[in-house]
């Protein structure tokens, strides 16, 4: 299957849409090409932030009654307004509908605020953290400095930095590196490396770690991305990805024991 072929059948594709021929056969391009597998990565980041919950909402059972109840108010007013003069010829029933449409718009707007006072500080992170995975695929900006050598990568963030991340090379275990770039989470600036494994792209974010922090691992998963954090004796990490848990969780112990000793 060529590139260009790949490209009109990939909304298909992201949509389980294709038989099952061509959907083997695209699997099976998008596994050797990093080109069209990034396309595929970007299509489905598009499909799952237009799924959150800041594009997205899905209003509660009891809004239906309010605005049933608030239509009948305004309905009943109404009624009560026929004979009024200029009012029963029409503009009564206009002015209504316009206060009944804002009743409606009101209840929206209150029933949303709990939202938007905003989550706690560890799931507005975790939010964070998601949206800049996201973003990074969406504006295809996924890397900074693109390369699969370590020691390309590595050198890279000297002077963009105040701290010298670890850059594992973990090809041969079925992750190889993509790549490097500067980004921003928690109000600092942190490192991303960029892996790959077969379709699905990993963030890896790193900075200096705490004295004191907490060297357990927390598990997440928010809008179907899966999302693994620790700390080491020198570094924080957080790996994202919309690759599988097992196998992230594969790719962080790697990443546990290959580039999170310090540096001899």
């Amino acid at each position: 299957m060529r590139c260009e072929e790949t490209q009109e059948l990939l909304s298909g594709y992201v949509d389980e849409a294709l038989d099952r021929v061509r959907h083997r056969e695209m699997a099976q391009h998008l596994d050797t090409c990093l080109q069209c597998a990034r396309a595929y990565s970007t299509q489905q980041a598009l499909r799952s932030a237009l799924r959150t919950s800041a594009l997205s909402w899905t209003p509660p059972v009891h809004l239906e009654k309010r605005v049933r109840s608030a239509v009948r108010r305004a309905s009943r007013a109404d009624t009560r307004a026929e004979g009024w003069g200029w009012l029963s010829e029409g503009w009564g029933w206009r002015w209504l509908s316009v206060g009944a449409g804002l009743a409606v718009i009101v209840l929206l707007v209150w029933q949303r605020l709990p939202v938007w006072t905003g989550p706690g500080a560890q799931e507005s992170f975790l939010q964070e953290v998601v949206s800049s995975h996201v973003r990074s695929l969406m504006a295809n900006h996924v890397t900074d400095v693109a390369s699969s050598d370590q020691h390309t990568v590595k050198p890279w963030f000297e002077g963009k930095l105040p701290f010298a991340p670890p850059v594992p090379d973990m090809a041969a275990q079925g992750f190889p590196l993509v790549g490097g770039r500067l980004d921003y989470l928690g109000n600092r600036p942190v490192a991303a490396l960029v892996y790959h494994r077969q379709q699905h792209f990993i963030n890896l974010f790193l900075w200096p770690a705490p004295p004191d922090g907490d060297h357990g691992v927390t598990r997440h998963t928010r809008h179907g991305y899966h999302l693994i954090s620790g700390t080491t004796a020198d570094m924080t990490y957080w790996a994202v990805s919309n690759l599988n848990m097992r196998e992230l969780q594969e790719f962080v112990s790697l990443v546990q024991q290959q580039a999170m000793a310090p540096s001899p």
